[in-house]
């Protein structure tokens, strides 16, 4: 099956229009996967991200530091903390060297939810066993070659 098929287009303007459309279509067939894996916990895709930048930082983050790691970088992070702090899955600490910034730190019960998540990551990993460890990293190798050209 090709991205042709699954968007029921004949033909593109090039090989480049086709590989965006297919690397568009196929980042959100993985982000609905994604979101799928994630229902069980009730969290989303850009909560999940911010437990892991939190879990491996190992200190206290702003939400502009964390804002820079994320991988969808037009998140709004301060409500998305907002909401996780009424879960429960992130506190808020008063930043010890500057009294007027709010540090935030994955709570208990936020590091209990991403340890339920690591027991599955198998379920994780299938998204792309289509694949073989080989063509991951070829993928891997040519992704990153396209984002250094502008």
């Amino acid at each position: 099956m090709g991205i042709e098929k699954d968007i029921q287009q004949q033909s593109f303007r090039n090989e480049y229009q086709r590989a965006t459309v297919n690397i568009i279509f196929s980042a959100n067939w993985l982000n609905e996967k994604l979101k799928s894996f994630l229902d069980p916990e009730d969290i989303t895709p850009q909560q999940y991200n911010i437990l892991r930048i939190l879990k491996g930082s190992k200190e206290p983050l702003s939400t502009l530091q964390i804002r820079e790691r994320m991988l969808d970088k037009m998140s709004d992070t301060s409500r998305i903390v907002e909401r996780m702090l009424k879960k429960g899955l992130v506190e808020k600490k008063v930043c010890p060297a500057d009294k007027r910034l709010v540090d935030v730190v994955i709570s208990k019960r936020g590091m209990t939810t991403l340890d339920k998540l690591d027991k599955r990551n198998d379920q994780l990993d299938n998204f792309a066993k289509g694949l073989t460890t080989e063509e991951a990293c070829l993928l891997n190798g040519l992704l990153d070659k396209m984002r250094e050209k502008p």
